[in-house]
């Protein structure tokens, strides 16, 4: 058999109840998912969390932990005959003083025109099961409605 991978390491950073999203515009569309990206090669999955953040919102991360890796065959949305793989860690920000963002239960595409434009919000994980545009991304939110407030 023949075909590709493509590796993706996601965060994910809750405030209380709220979970943080990025609205993007990436390969011509818009989306909504957890804010991270692809592994690069040479980088381990830890270490390509922490180059996103940076790159994403300048923001370095800590108290990393896995949470989930997926788990099934998942055809990626962008690469024919490549099979995604996705990795989510929970972290929290090193940094407080820059995570002011809105907190909105809708997508908001506004001002998103072109590649790489995109903007972070707090999200309700209540209201997380519409909002998000990739199916291992959904599997993740409905894991994180299931956890209790101790997490």
């Amino acid at each position: 058999m023949k075909g590709d991978f493509t590796i993706r390491v996601y965060g994910l950073i809750l405030k209380g109840r709220n979970v943080l999203l990025t609205d993007e515009f990436q390969l011509g569309q818009p989306m909504t998912k957890f804010p991270g990206g692809g592994l690069e090669y040479g980088e381990g999955t830890i270490e390509c969390l922490r180059r996103e953040f940076r790159e994403e919102m300048q923001q370095e991360i800590k108290n990393i932990q896995h949470f989930y890796t997926t788990d099934f065959f998942q055809q990626a949305k962008f690469f024919e005959e490549t099979q995604l793989m996705s990795i989510y860690y929970r972290a929290d920000f090193a940094n407080e003083l820059f995570t002011d963002f809105p907190v909105s239960a809708e997508r908001d595409y506004s001002n998103l025109n072109k590649n790489g434009d995109m903007h972070f919000r707090w999200c309700p994980i209540e209201n997380i099961g519409q909002q998000l545009s990739f199916p291992v991304d959904k599997k993740v939110g409905d894991m994180l409605q299931q956890m209790d407030d101790s997490y």
